[in-house]
Formats: C-alpha cells, sequence, structure tokens
C-alpha cells in the first residue's frame, strides 16, 4: 500500500480512534499519542493491510489493546461523555431553560451510570451507541463473536434503563 492509498483508506478513521482512546484514557494527550502510535503501527504493516476485511477495525482493535496496555501501567480512569460533545447531539436552543436543565442532569446521570458498568458493556455500549458501529465490527474490534457483543450491549442497556427508572422512583443516585 503507498502513501496515499494508506491515507484515503486509513486516515479518515482518526477521528474515532482519537474519541475512542480519549474515552479510555481520560486525557487528550494520550488519547493523541495512542493514536499516533496505532498509524505508525499500520504504517509499519501497510504491505498487510489489503488483507483484513476493515482497516478502521484493525485500527480500532489496536487502539483498544494500546489503551488497556497504558491503563494497566498508569491505573486511568475513564472520561466522561462530555469530553464528546463534538459528537454528541445538542440541545435545541429552543428548550425552556427549565428543560435544559433537566436534560443536562439526565446526561450527567446517564455518565455516572455507565462509569459503573463492566469495561467490556462500557466498551460495546460505547461502540454501537455512540460511534455507531455495527455487532459483527465490534465483534471484530474486541475479538469476540458478536453473539458476546449482543449480550453484552442487551445487559448495558437493560442495567442502564432499570437504573434510570429506580432513580425516578426513588430519587437521588
Amino acid at each position: 500500500m503507498d502513501l496515499l492509498n494508506f491515507k484515503q483508506s486509513v486516515l479518515p478513521s482518526k477521528n474515532k480512534l482519537f474519541r475512542f482512546a480519549k474515552r479510555f484514557m481520560g486525557s487528550s494527550a494520550d488519547a493523541e499519542d495512542i493514536v499516533q502510535d496505532v498509524f505508525m503501527r499500520l504504517w509499519d504493516i501497510r504491505e498487510r493491510l489489503d488483507t483484513y476485511n476493515s482497516v478502521e477495525a484493525l485500527a480500532m482493535q489496536i487502539t483498544k489493546n494500546m489503551c488497556l496496555g497504558k491503563l494497566r501501567s498508569k491505573k486511568n480512569y475513564f472520561s466522561s461523555i462530555e469530553d464528546h460533545s463534538d459528537h454528541v447531539v445538542t440541545m435545541p436552543s429552543t428548550l425552556l431553560p427549565d428543560k435544559k436543565f433537566e436534560l443536562q442532569d439526565t446526561k450527567k446521570l446517564i455518565e455516572k451510570i455507565i462509569e459503573q458498568l463492566p469495561a467490556t458493556q462500557r466498551i460495546v455500549l460505547q461502540l454501537r451507541d455512540i460511534e455507531e458501529y455495527e455487532l459483527s465490527e465490534i465483534a471484530e474490534i474486541i475479538q469476540r463473536d458478536e453473539a458476546y457483543v449482543r449480550v453484552n450491549l442487551c445487559r448495558a442497556r437493560k442495567k442502564l434503563r432499570e437504573t434510570l427508572i429506580q432513580l425516578n422512583i426513588h430519587g437521588s443516585y
């Protein structure tokens, strides 16, 4: 693969990789370093990239593995969804102020609940519902089968829904 093909097939995934790494690392600087390292690794194996079904899925898998390795050594924590505000749909300006505050509170509450999920459920939920990956792509990224991904996504959504329902019934988190 030459430089032009590399730029066309690999570099467009830069923003997704960055958001994904930032979610893991909690730091823009660490995420940028990891994404740069991922691109260096992909460049090193550029001659074999044509053998993969999805170069983007490979890049996500490498990013995940590098983040996990760095987290093991640093013991960092996940950042909030708020860090992904460039990707999350913003609230219309026509909402009444009290409705805006209510939606902001709900968003913060959802972030807290997601932080409490097991790592696999958190990853699958982010990849599917925030990054909008297909189940088959997620399965390839986390190196599991689609059934495993589907079960973890279902469990994560169920836990999120149940916790929100409980909080609406009983009050605070």
